[in-house]
């Protein structure tokens, strides 16, 4: 694989005001042998000019944030990444990469999730180049592998994790989003760091059902929650039944047999889980026929 390697050219300062000052010396050169024509000096100013008119196509600005690869007749030569005017080699290429940090939103990609069930999902990648060697010689068009490659990450994590979490430990993509981020992450600078991208973060933007499954799925959920929010009234209710019975034994109110403290129980906890509000029953009689 080629890796970077950062160079530091001549100043490009320096640089133009040595060509410059070639220029102006052959430009002397010249107009001295107007009068008295003198091939050699003819030929050294014009050979002068011409070199220093080339050197100048070798001056390049860096702006922050950004680095030049060098390359040299079909070789990498280097990468310059300090800002700055740089003078090099005016044969070389010298190929543009920004180094700032870029986000990618992916579309919305329809996968089956850890139990088969349809889903919607996006996600967005922030991301790097770190390394321009890479990035220019190993992929072809990095910008495009980082799509591409990300899009198929999400793929793979989508269908790790299931929807929602049907147990207490389970992870899940709606439930467990910074473990799901990491694991994004994980999978997505798995696939890029062969391309020079470092990966900042990557997290999910959109997740749903699909639509056709979307509203059996939503009655299932509002099941889980009936059932769950039951499940504590009836703890509740439970508790407070004990507590009420155990305060009246304590304090010697009255004293219930084993029938009576059965349709107390009853009573309380009709009471105490229904959904609309009791009306109280007076019993004039007794338990007893």
């Amino acid at each position: 694989m080629i890796k970077e390697h950062v160079v530091r050219p001549v100043s490009g300062l320096l640089g133009l005001i040595g060509l410059l000052g070639l220029i102006g010396i052959a430009i002397w050169l010249f107009a001295s042998t107007i009068a008295a024509p003198k091939p050699p000096i003819l030929i050294g100013a014009v050979l002068l000019f011409t070199v220093a008119s080339i050197g100048l196509a070798g001056l390049f600005v860096v702006n922050p944030n950004q680095g030049k690869a060098l390359t040299l007749f079909g070789k990498y030569r280097g990468t310059v990444k300090d800002p700055g005017f740089w003078l090099a080699n005016p044969f070389a290429l010298k190929t543009n990469v920004s180094l700032r940090v870029r986000n990618f939103e992916t579309t919305k990609l329809k996968v089956n999730d850890n139990h088969s069930n349809p889903i919607e999902i996006g996600a967005v990648v922030v991301w790097q180049v770190v390394d321009t060697a890479e990035a220019l010689f190993e992929v072809d068009d990095f910008e495009n592998y980082v799509k591409v490659q990300s899009e198929s990450a999400l793929r793979a994590l989508a269908s790790s994790y299931p929807y929602d979490a049907h147990q207490a430990a389970e992870l899940s993509l709606s439930g467990s989003p910074a473990e799901v981020s990491k694991a994004l992450q994980a999978h997505v600078q798995d696939r890029l760091g062969k391309a020079g991208v470092h990966v900042i973060e990557a997290r999910i933007s959109h997740l749903a059902y699909s639509p056709e499954i979307a509203q059996a799925m939503l009655q299932r959920q509002q099941a889980s929650a009936i059932i769950a929010a039951r499940q504590k009234i009836v703890e509740g209710a439970v508790g407070m039944v004990e507590n009420a019975l155990d305060l009246l034994s304590q304090r010697d109110i009255v004293t219930l047999d084993d029938e009576r403290r059965a349709a107390m129980v009853s009573n309380l906890l009709v009471v105490l889980c229904s959904e609309r509000s009791t009306q109280p029953v007076i019993n004039a009689g007794t338990l007893y026929p």
